[in-house]
């Protein structure tokens, strides 16, 4: 799928390979992903400091979090696009 299709929100052509995230969730998933990026270094940090272990392990449940969420927006939409093309093309899913 070309960057226009992706924006757009279209499916790419048949044949074509698989991988859509609407265009809204692109930015949203990259910022997620740039906070999640800023708390592993600061987790880093952490460890390195030799900070309170609570601290640490708290700093650790935010990004497990962070990342359960990220993934609860790209299967989101893979159920909603992927999936439920391949239901009405009756493809199988693997």
């Amino acid at each position: 799928m070309d960057a226009t299709q992706r924006s757009q929100g279209t499916a790419p052509a048949e044949g074509s390979a698989h991988g859509y995230i609407k265009a809204r969730d692109k930015e949203l998933l990259q910022n997620r992903l740039r906070r999640i990026e800023g708390q592993v270094r600061g987790v880093q940090r952490m460890v390195d400091e030799e900070s309170y272990c609570i601290d640490v392990l708290t700093q650790i449940a935010s990004m497990v979090a962070a990342l359960e969420k990220v993934g609860t927006i790209l299967l989101k939409d893979h159920v909603e696009h992927c999936v439920r093309e391949s239901v009405e093309h009756g493809e199988k899913t693997d």
